[in-house]
């Protein structure tokens, strides 16, 4: 598959000064408060208090990191991120393989402030800085029989370690329906706390679908297809009974292992408490037109 480019449509300097502004953060990484991307803030942030820049990216699942909360932290710092490319392909009117600076290209970049839930009921609250995936797909062109977009992470064993494991079958896969990668929430980060992405976070672009549980928020995308069919997605394929294609959050279904009535805040302190968790995570005012019809018990 022959590597594509947006030259014919962005003059040069446009797009290195995008390649530019996501970088622009590294300069000041000493003080993250800081070290602020310059992007528009979005209407669909949290209003909530966002956590640490420190909780963000020493607590977090990456399993081609290891299984460990703090694996990431502690083994992402090799992982080369610089070249990348992601394949687009499927059902595209312009299918190829794009380097990092093609696929942000032209595409506005925002501050958007999320609550984050995890399917183990733990939650954050996290400044992204992204794009509208909606935005990308639409520039590659979505074919009519189009109905689903799956994702893959890159395997690279000598950067990653996580994957001398066999429990996971790699790449880590995982795929929207079409109209949920669509909706304006959907976003691909580029960064978090006004910095480009931390690695253990998902460097360099990782997708973030705020009312779904956690690992649909596939990190280090290196894949992007559209496909008529539903794709598989790794947790589902390991643990069908427990994790469905939708995982939306939903405090009325619990996991079978554990209520999902009730999540807690990381970093909120020991005498905190659990909170309530909220349907669709605090977003259901915008997504749940999107699941009318469904029963959220069944396509769980």
């Amino acid at each position: 598959m022959r590597r594509l480019g947006w030259s014919d449509v962005t003059a040069k300097s446009l797009w290195l000064n995008r390649r530019q502004l996501i970088a622009g953060g590294a300069a000041l990484a000493a003080t993250p408060a800081l070290a602020r991307i310059e992007a528009a803030p979005s209407g669909y942030s949290t209003d909530l208090a966002p956590n640490t820049f420190e909780e963000i990216t020493s607590y977090n699942n990456f399993y081609e990191f290891g299984t460990d909360k703090g694996d990431p932290a502690r083994h992402a710092g090799g992982l080369t991120t610089d070249p990348w490319s992601i394949v687009i392909d499927g059902l595209v009117d312009r299918p190829g393989t794009y380097d990092l600076a093609d696929v942000v290209r032209e595409q506005p970049l925002e501050e958007r402030i999320y609550r984050f839930r995890c399917v183990e009921a733990w939650s954050m609250v996290i400044p992204w800085i992204g794009f509208e995936l909606a935005g990308l797909l639409n520039r590659v062109g979505v074919q009519p029989g189009a109905r689903f977009v799956a994702f893959e992470t890159l395997v690279r064993p000598e950067e990653m370690p996580g994957v001398a494991s066999p429990f996971i079958q790699w790449p880590y896969r995982e795929g929207l329906r079409l109209d949920e990668a669509m909706h304006p929430l959907t976003i691909l980060a580029t960064g978090l706390y006004g910095e480009e992405m931390p690695k253990q976070n998902g460097a360099p672009i990782r997708l973030v679908v705020p009312w779904k549980y956690g690992f649909k928020s596939i990190k280090s995308i290196v894949r992007i297809s559209l496909t008529a069919d539903m794709p598989p997605t790794t947790w589902n394929m390991l643990q069908p009974q427990e994790y469905g294609f939708y995982a939306n959050v939903n405090p009325k279904v619990d996991h079978p292992r554990w209520s999902q009535a009730s999540e807690r805040r990381v970093g909120a302190g020991l005498f905190a408490g659990r909170e309530d968790t909220l349907m669709f995570n605090g977003y259901e005012a915008e997504v749940a037109s999107l699941y009318a019809g469904q029963d959220l018990a069944v396509d769980y």
